[in-house]
């Protein structure tokens, strides 16, 4: 089984507009059009069985509808939804307890589109119920490439709110942290987190040719990930893609022609998920 525990979808009236707004801000080619149907199409090409939506709510105001189509949606089509949460929500408490009582595996959040540091308390309080819950919290860890400069969730930042909010089930999004790699690797190891593989093997792939340099377009090297993969122990590595920003086939191809062992790359492609998911 293949589990794509990283995607995003539109809705079909705003599809297009958001792509060619976040495609143009992080100057990236998108693999799809961002529809649920483009996701689906996507899938089987790719031999993933299940892929899991990661809803961003970029304002509070936002959640309460956005988790409405999660809870409605989930489940069909080989598609498992999370919910989201917005640190700025007033109703937070609320929302987490009805995320978790109509059976959602857990929420998206997003430090740098949500413009709050993930120390800041009104994140560690949504950690701290979210474990409580038993929710599980996937999070955008690092850098962002739409948003250059901003340090919303470094892995210092990420050790203080973890020491804060206590247990909680935390996958770091982009194996730990985007581009700050060689901070993941010497402080998050030790902590009680999980992390993904989403847009962090390889190369980006620029919307122009001249939009990066070569040496800007390198994520990790074949050696660099499957050292941090070693760090964390295969267990705790989960497949994603980012998709639409990754193609979802050569995803999976990329992890397969790795040099790890069987057992490691059936860890991060399905088994670690299938575990945290209980498929």
């Amino acid at each position: 089984m293949i589990i794509d525990l990283h995607t995003h979808t539109f809705p079909d009236r705003i599809a297009a507009a958001a792509i060619d707004k976040l495609k143009h801000a992080g100057r990236i080619t998108p693999f799809s059009d961002g529809t649920v149907q483009g996701l689906k199409e996507s899938m089987p090409r790719a031999g993933i069985d299940y892929s899991v939506v990661l809803p961003v709510a970029t304002n509070p105001i936002k959640v309460r509808s956005m988790n409405d189509v999660s809870i409605q949606l989930t489940g069909k089509d080989g598609l498992i939804y999370f919910g989201c949460m917005h640190p700025d929500c007033e109703y937070w408490q609320e929302e987490l307890e009805r995320i978790a009582a109509a059976g959602l595996k857990g929420i998206k959040i997003h430090p740098v589109y949500q413009g709050v540091d993930i120390d800041d308390q009104r994140f560690v309080r949504i950690l701290a119920r979210a474990g409580e819950l038993g929710l599980t919290v996937i999070m955008h860890a690092g850098d962002d490439i739409g948003f250059p400069g901003e340090v919303r969730c470094s892995p210092e930042m990420i050790v203080r709110a973890l020491r804060a909010a206590g247990p909680v089930q935390l996958v770091l999004a982009h194996m730990g942290g985007w581009r700050n790699w060689r901070a993941v690797e010497k402080l998050l190891p030790q902590e009680s987190v999980l992390i993904d593989t989403a847009f962090s093997l390889g190369e980006i792939t620029p919307l122009h040719a001249d939009d990066y340099s070569d040496e800007e377009r390198k994520l990790l090297s074949e050696e660099d990930f499957c050292r941090l993969v070693r760090a964390f122990g295969s267990e705790r590595v989960l497949f994603g893609t980012d998709s639409p920003w990754t193609d979802q086939k050569k995803s999976v191809e990329d992890i397969r022609s790795l040099p790890l062992t069987g057992a490691e790359k059936e860890n991060i492609l399905g088994k670690n998920a299938q575990r945290l998911l209980q498929l």
